[in-house]
């Protein structure tokens, strides 16, 4: 098996491994559970993880799991702006959104914090609003790094024109079945040596392993690497990690034995004749 590499997050300088832990999942399993994820994937050295307020009760399960010590093995991200109790991207709200999640993760400091989910990009990124006020933030030393978090690519491209913003997380457009970000968000932040977070990477679900009944392509290639003797989850992640990009990808197991599936795909020896032949029957592959 290989190992996980480290990798830089653009110009963050942080250096996370290749994979990270996204953990909305956690919501819907018991505290054991979730305590038992978090620290299994930091023990095989996933020390990149993800939550967010409008992930149920994520934040608090994540925050319990990193008691004792293991919030320092580890970089810590949430998110802003989507708290279901309090919605929205002024700069009283982002204020409210960052405090309690300190909170509830039970820490004085958070590696990053992403702007989520805006249903209009110019109103976080309006004077005196969300970006304004986490830039506040950040240089009160609460925050380390300031990102975004949300599908649209047009509205990557102008949160990353703004200069300000360090990291996007991109989710459902790069996997096995779409690669469309390929063509815009990756190029550009590139340009800016903004970090990249590939979120959704095994398609909501449907790249895990699990018969997928809903759409015929994804059907296809389940079937075909079950002919192969392979699990369809060991090419969607490692077909992640293959991009060449200054991040990384994130699954979101919820349980520590999802954390060590995901682990097992992402180091996995996946013959070449495997991706050769994967890549002549549906057009994509390493």
């Amino acid at each position: 098996m290989a190992e996980l590499e480290t990798r830089r997050l653009g110009r963050t300088e942080m250096r996370p491994k290749s994979l990270g832990m996204g953990c909305a999942s956690l919501s819907r399993h018991t505290d054991q559970e979730s305590i038992d994820a978090v620290r299994y994937a930091t023990e095989l050295g996933i020390n990149y993880i993800d939550t967010s307020p409008a992930y149920g009760d994520s934040e608090r399960k994540v925050g319990l799991a990193l008691e004792g010590g293991w919030r320092d093995k580890i970089y810590l991200q949430t998110k802003a702006g989507s708290h279901p109790q309090r919605r929205g991207y002024t700069a009283e709200d982002i204020r409210w959104s960052v405090n309690n999640s300190l909170k509830m993760l039970k820490t004085d400091y958070l590696d990053a914090v992403l702007i989520h989910d805006p249903g209009d990009i110019n109103i976080p990124l309006a004077p005196g609003h969300a970006l304004d006020e986490l830039l506040k933030i950040r240089d009160e030393g609460t925050i380390g790094f300031i990102g975004l978090g949300v599908r649209s690519h047009d509205f990557h491209k102008k949160a990353i024109e703004t200069g300000n913003i360090d990291i996007i997380l991109t989710y459902l457009d790069y996997t096995l079945l779409d690669q469309s970000v390929a063509k815009t968000t990756l190029p550009l932040a590139k340009k800016y040596d903004v970090g990249i977070i590939l979120a959704s990477i095994l398609s909501m679900n449907s790249l895990t392993g699990i018969e997928p009944k809903n759409d015929a392509i994804t059907h296809d290639m389940w079937e075909w690497c079950n002919n192969k003797g392979i699990s369809i989850r060991d090419l969607a992640i490692q077909f992640c990690l293959a991009v060449p990009i200054d991040g990384i990808v994130m699954p979101g197991p919820g349980t520590k034995k999802h954390v060590e599936e995901v682990y097992k795909s992402a180091t996995i020896d996946i013959p070449p004749e495997i991706w050769h032949d994967f890549r002549a029957k549906f057009g994509v592959g390493i």
